[in-house]
């Protein structure tokens, strides 16, 4: 199930308070501004700053 619609259009960066998207597999929230990743868990989004993941590193730790 994605997150909804209306709860990603009020979603923003806890940090910059910038726009956030999806990523494609839908299991993040992507800032761009910041160049991080905040995870989405049980289809919970984890808005915490020291839980926001580097783009760089998003994937890598799924190998």
């Amino acid at each position: 199930m994605a997150l909804n619609k209306n709860l990603l259009d009020i979603l923003a960066c806890p940090k910059c308070k910038g726009e956030l998207h999806i990523t494609g597999e839908e299991d993040g929230l992507v800032c761009d501004a910041c160049d991080v990743v905040y995870p989405i868990k049980d289809e919970i989004p984890v808005m915490l700053i020291d839980e926001a993941i580097p783009q760089d590193k998003w994937k890598k730790s799924d190998d």
